[in-house]
């Protein structure tokens, strides 16, 4: 199990229950909550915890692998490797910090998450953004994600469904 992946300004590293605090601080703010499907706008501490814990058991399983993006010892974003099920593909979602938009952090840590999932044998990934996200369809099309369809996603967020741009990669 890899527990770091460096890149030119990052170290991912596994999410731990000590990043519970950092992230529920972040999430709240609804420019990152509103663009992830699955964080509701008042995620309390408690329930950050439980979603690292669940994590964690993911990593074990080889079903899930989240990594906290730190910068120069700052926990800035997150990214994960998800796969729903035996023998699909893993679907990869993230979220930075915004005061680190703009700066090609993400798209560095997305295409260091890619090519470790490459070096351990995937082939193939799926990823996608809300339409009024196209900043992360930008991340996604740089480390050569393509358009595969559109389709509506509820988020807790927004409470609501939303347009979704899905997006596949395949080596």
């Amino acid at each position: 199990m890899c527990e770091l992946i460096e890149t030119d300004r990052l170290v991912l590293r596994r999410i731990t229950p000590m990043d519970a605090p950092r992230i529920t601080e972040c999430i709240a703010d609804p420019r990152i909550y509103r663009m992830v499907a699955s964080i509701t706008p008042d995620q309390s501490l408690e329930r950050t915890q439980e979603w690292i814990a669940t994590h964690e058991a993911g990593a074990a399983n080889d079903t899930n692998h989240i990594f906290a993006l730190q910068k120069d010892l700052e926990l800035v974003g997150v990214i994960g490797a998800d796969r729903p099920g035996a023998g699909l593909a893993f679907d990869i979602g993230y979220w930075l910090a915004p005061t680190e938009w703009g700066s090609g952090l993400m798209t560095e840590a997305a295409n260091a998450v890619k090519n470790w999932l490459k070096g351990r044998g995937e082939r193939a990934f799926t990823s996608g953004h809300f339409a009024d996200n196209p900043a992360s369809g930008r991340v996604l099309k740089k480390i050569g994600f393509l358009p595969s369809g559109r389709g509506r996603v509820f988020s807790l967020g927004r409470g609501e469904a939303s347009d979704h741009i899905n997006m596949s990669y395949i080596d």
